[in-house]
């Protein structure tokens, strides 16, 4: 099968608080690509399904409340139940010959192992790039533990002097609040996590034959999105 779509497929990799999920934003708008952010998707997914409700894959159950438990204590979810709600949508969205930037999305080998060959189906190989965001674990406990969202669509705003006193989302109104999974220990869990999980990633990336490019995540907004930026062409 030859790939269909030559658009570009973006993946961004980095530890909690890096920037992943703001940075996705600023490269869906500047390329028009669609933005899919694994933690609110799936986490919108999971927050209107019923307690008892759960998918088969590959023979086995996941049930949703137990997925919703991984998140909580700060833990992967694993790799083919991401996959089961991603594989539909790429698809569809290749089809119509549409780019895709992916944060949050894979996040260890196994995911990664499942995920890169069926993009490969689908983009042509050299269009598909992975974007590592580096950030210190210092820095990840502060942003993390000063982050919030909007509740209505999940936003993630910056904390800054001027974003500081907000207690509403500037894009849609709604209650600005701090992530379940953005307590000190979780937080802990998340990076220890990462360093175990999701940064072995990256070499198994590189082994598919992936370009990767590091960029430094603990420069202002628009410093490392110009470095992105510079780094794609």
């Amino acid at each position: 099968m030859k790939p269909f779509n030559k658009q570009k497929f973006i993946i961004i990799i980095g530890p909690p608080g890096s920037g992943k999920g703001t940075q996705a934003e600023l490269l869906a708008e500047k390329f028009g690509l669609f933005q899919w952010e694994t933690s609110s998707i799936v986490g919108r997914i999971l927050g209107q399904a019923k307690k008892e409700e759960f998918v088969v894959i590959d023979g086995k159950k996941y049930y949703f409340e137990d997925q919703r438990e991984i998140r909580r204590k700060g833990l992967l979810w694993d790799g083919r139940f991401i996959f089961y709600f991603a594989k539909e949508k790429i698809e569809e969205l290749a089809k119509e010959g549409k780019g895709i930037i992916m944060s949050g999305s894979p996040r260890n080998v196994g995911e990664g192992e499942i995920l890169v060959p069926f993009l490969k189906k689908l983009y042509v190989a050299k269009n598909i790039m992975v974007i590592v965001l580096k950030l210190s674990p210092k820095q990840t406990l502060w942003r993390n533990s000063h982050r919030r969202e909007c509740e209505l669509a999940t936003h993630s705003i910056l904390y800054t002097e001027e974003t500081k006193k907000l207690t509403k989302c500037p894009l849609d109104g709604s209650k600005l609040v701090s992530r379940k999974d953005d307590k000190p220990k979780v937080i802990e869990t998340r990076l220890k996590e990462y360093r175990e999980k999701t940064f072995p990633l990256i070499e198994s990336l590189k082994k598919q034959g992936l370009k990767i490019k590091e960029i430094n995540g603990e420069q202002p907004v628009a410093n490392v999105f110009k470095d992105i930026l510079k780094s794609l062409r």
